[in-house]
């Protein structure tokens, strides 16, 4: 038992020793990569060198290669830039770049916007659209076709000639529609909106525009019974006090003739002598 006990201590101090002496050999192969390995770092990186700038990167933090020149810097940043997307690993959270047309993606295989000149279709960048879909300059996507939608006709409208619906016997009646969907720039233009055709109505005469005007007002002027009574007895009155009136003027005038006849009565002219 004591055997084999010791031949365990043994075995174990072995394997600590082997593991310690491989951890020394990564860190001296870090070293020769990277001579100036610095772990005091700013802007979140872990471990930086003075040439290469980042090395690693601090938790949650994407790690990213920008080129400067002819020279590669390493960065850390907490979301990838346009042009690359973000994937996550147990070391480390990597920015890798999309594809050449592809400005922003979610994927290397998945675009969510394309470069100027492609258009996008289902996560890929196209410069023609696929057949039934036509290209929108505005959003730079493939779109579906829309085609122009019209209503109903109307009922037709009543027979008219020059504006006037009396003193013809030919005319023309119209219908009329709407458009309720406008079509895209590759879908089926509208159809005509109105429609005309001849119609035949019996003739009748036009009532003259003054007569008919006078008796619009004297129909809008009627006024109702009560009122009618009133200016009945109204004018009756204003008759009677006329009459009245002229009476008395026609009396006032006859009096002074009547006098000049009375008085030729009472006093005679005498009748002169010859001698």
């Amino acid at each position: 038992m004591q055997l084999r006990l010791i031949s365990w201590f043994f075995i174990t101090l072995n394997l600590m020793e082997y593991i310690g002496t491989q951890h020394a050999s990564r860190v001296r192969r870090q070293g020769r990569m990277h001579p100036n390995v610095s772990q005091g770092c700013q802007g979140g990186c872990a471990t930086c060198s003075d040439y290469n700038g980042c090395l690693s990167c601090k938790p949650r933090l994407f790690f990213v290669l920008e080129r400067i020149g002819m020279k590669q810097i390493g960065v850390c940043l907490s979301s990838c830039p346009s042009g690359y997307f973000g994937t996550r690993y147990p070391e480390i959270n990597k920015c890798t770049k999309c594809k050449a047309d592809c400005d922003t993606c979610f994927t290397k295989n998945f675009c969510t916007k394309c470069k100027s000149g492609f258009y996008l279709h289902n996560g890929k960048c196209l410069e023609n659209c696929p057949e039934g879909l036509e290209p929108n300059n505005h959003t730079m996507e493939c779109t579906s076709i829309v085609h122009c939608e019209a209503s109903e006709w109307s009922p037709w409208s009543s027979c008219t000639k020059k504006g006037k619906t009396c003193g013809f016997k030919r005319g023309n009646e119209t219908r009329v529609r709407e458009i309720v969907q406008h079509p895209s720039a590759q879908g089926n233009p509208c159809p005509a909106t109105s429609e005309n055709r001849k119609c035949i109505v019996q003739r009748k005469r036009c009532q003259k525009e003054g007569k008919g005007k006078k008796n619009r007002d004297e129909k809008g002027k009627r006024p109702n019974k009560e009122e009618n009574r009133e200016t009945r007895q109204e004018n009756k009155g204003r008759e009677s006090r006329r009459q009245n009136r002229e009476q008395r003027e026609n009396k006032n005038k006859m009096q002074p003739k009547k006098r000049k006849a009375q008085d030729k009565q009472q006093n005679p002219v005498p009748i002169s002598t010859v001698h």
